[in-house]
């Protein structure tokens, strides 16, 4: 374990969505190795089995998933909150998502095309990363994005002098926050019942 790892809050399952192996900012945390759901989605059949893999990997956790998708991957993991059984989602705590807008070549209307889905909040807290500052061109499009999915969003001020580690730790703790903020709100609203 490295000694710069990071604890996941409340023991969180990590399941990683990317287009890559397992990314190397994934051994920044302290726990088992994450599932890892390959991003594969050109076609219906394989935008279907990335859902079913998802359902998969949510539902074999033994407790509460924390969901971490780069990329286009991003478009996926909340088309796949958006449609899913209420009973999967539940067991989400919460989702990073990792530059889902990476340079301006990122066609997000093709992606909102191809994980088209009802124009709802995520039903779980979730932190949008990777809005550099420098490329102010992309932020409208990247804060539209976490608009409409309920997120927040880190505008990364320091990409270029931070380590993916710092960057990853701010993360850590902006997701923790809104777990706690979601924690209060459901008790506040079952003590007024």
């Amino acid at each position: 374990m490295s000694p710069a790892a990071l604890a996941l809050p409340h023991g969180l399952s990590l399941v990683a969505i990317t287009e890559m192996e397992v990314p190397g900012w994934t051994a920044l945390f302290r726990s088992a190795a994450p599932a890892h759901i390959p991003y594969h989605a050109r076609t219906p059949a394989e935008r279907k089995l990335l859902g079913l893999r998802l359902d998969d990997a949510v539902m074999r956790a033994d407790r509460g998933v924390l969901l971490v998708a780069q990329g286009a991957s991003c478009f996926a993991t909340a088309w796949w909150a958006r449609l899913s059984p209420a009973s999967y989602v539940s067991r989400v705590a919460g989702a990073l998502f990792f530059e889902p807008v990476g340079d301006e070549r990122t066609n997000v209307d093709d992606l909102l095309d191809t994980f088209a889905s009802p124009r709802t909040r995520l039903p779980f807290p979730s932190v949008v990363l990777g809005a550099d500052a420098s490329r102010r061109d992309l932020l409208p499009s990247v804060r539209t994005i976490a608009d409409s999915w309920g997120s927040r969003m880190v505008l990364d001020r320091h990409a270029d002098q931070d380590s993916p580690w710092r960057r990853t730790r701010r993360a850590i703790e902006r997701f923790t926050l809104a777990v706690v903020e979601r924690d209060v709100r459901l008790v506040e609203a079952r003590l007024a019942r």
